[in-house]
């Protein structure tokens, strides 16, 4: 499989946790790849890690990565966590039963956020 220099320097930003230089590459990527679910549920990760304080953005591009891509475990578990930032358990919880359906043999993705929503969950109940 061939490299591809937009992860890369994706990968670059994202390891010194420059999420707005990970943002940004996103955003190019996207202007060449607008149908890549990949580089949706990245760019909105890269927006929500960098303390995005528009939701909206975040949600719509995970949005449109499961809509290209029904089946992408990241953008389930990133949306619910996203869900979580904004107190939508039910949501985070939606997220949770299609990775449920989805990792037949248990995956990380179902781990997280699994993990996510019961830290959130006892948070709120303290």
């Amino acid at each position: 499989m061939r490299s591809d220099p937009m992860m890369d320097r994706y990968h670059a930003a994202a390891d010194r946790q420059d999420w707005t230089s990970a943002a940004s590459v996103m955003q190019d990527a996207l202007a060449k790849e607008p149908n890549s679910a990949d580089y949706h549920s990245l760019y909105a990760y890269s927006l929500r890690r960098g303390g995005a304080s528009d939701m909206d953005q975040v949600f719509k591009h995970y949005n449109e990565a499961l809509r290209l891509d029904p089946r992408h475990k990241g953008a389930h578990e990133y949306i619910g966590e996203a869900y979580l930032m904004v107190g939508n358990v039910a949501k985070a919880k939606e997220h949770l039963n299609a990775l449920d359906k989805l990792c037949f043999f248990g995956c990380s993705e179902y781990t997280d956020l699994k993990r996510a929503i019961s830290e959130h969950e006892s948070k709120t109940k303290q």
